[in-house]
């Protein structure tokens, strides 16, 4: 099991998308869209966990707030010098 956590910027922080992605044994199966605010299932085996974040509000608006915790926040640290 593994997950990947990636950020996307466009223009600086004009445009930003955070995305994860959760992978089993070497395929994705579920993922976090900051641009549908919620998880989807990619296989059908992802759908139980993608349904159940979903239900969970604390998770998904943790979640949500990763695009300003994680990737604005990096964005500024590493670019503040330049």
């Amino acid at each position: 099991y593994q997950f990947k956590g990636m950020c996307y910027f466009t223009n600086g922080t004009e445009r930003v998308r955070h995305v994860t992605r959760y992978i089993y044994n070497r395929e994705e199966y579920a993922r976090f869209d900051s641009d549908w605010g919620e998880y989807r299932a990619v296989t059908p085996q992802g759908r139980p966990d993608a349904e159940y974040w979903n239900s969970q509000k604390d998770i998904l608006e943790s979640t949500r707030a990763e695009l300003d915790t994680v990737c604005k926040h990096n964005y500024e640290v590493a670019f503040r010098g330049i």
